[in-house]
């Protein structure tokens, strides 16, 4: 069997649950992320690996990712917040397959402007992270329900599903 590579943006932090269940499923797994985070060990044929990256310089993160990507990704992952996602997003994608799927994770908060347009030309599927709403009070998302939201994510672009944007919680934008 072929080795799959994901590439997660940001997923040493929220996102490690879903970078923990593909390296379960043997993925090998590359997370450049700003402060390093300890990673789910290797578990059978899959592993993780960080990578440091400062996203005020996307050419060094695309380059730092590559070197141990091995490979082309078949999978991005991104959470990459204000000014830095679209320069961070142009930078790596060369590193990926051709018909490799994007799931890109927003909060709520983000998005005076709306949902953004996904910035490279590969199937995107959006999260937007809102808030739980209960009994006369507000709660933000727990890290677990932000890891189920991003790997329902993940498998609809693995799947092949039409690109789409997913709402989870309240949003108000």
């Amino acid at each position: 069997m072929a080795v799959r590579r994901a590439l997660i943006l940001g997923g040493a932090g929220m996102l490690t649950e879903c970078t923990a269940a593909l390296i379960a499923e043997g993925w090998h797994v590359v997370v450049p992320s700003r402060r390093y985070a300890p990673l789910p060990a290797d578990v059978g044929l899959g592993q993780a690996r960080w990578v440091q990256a400062d996203w005020s310089d996307p050419d060094d993160v695309a380059a730092r990712a590559s070197r141990v990507l091995d490979g082309p990704a078949d999978l991005l992952v991104a959470w990459v917040h204000g000014q830095a996602r679209g320069p961070i997003l142009r930078a790596v994608e060369p590193l990926l397959a051709p018909d490799a799927p994007v799931v890109e994770v927003h909060s709520s908060i983000d998005l005076v402007l709306g949902v953004p347009d996904p910035v490279i030309d590969h199937p995107t599927q959006q999260v937007v992270l809102g808030a739980v709403a209960g009994r006369g009070s507000v709660r933000w998302l727990t890290q677990h329900e932000i890891a189920a939201s991003v790997d329902d994510a993940i498998r609809r672009a693995l799947a092949g599903r039409v690109p789409g944007v997913h709402q989870i919680g309240v949003v108000r934008v």
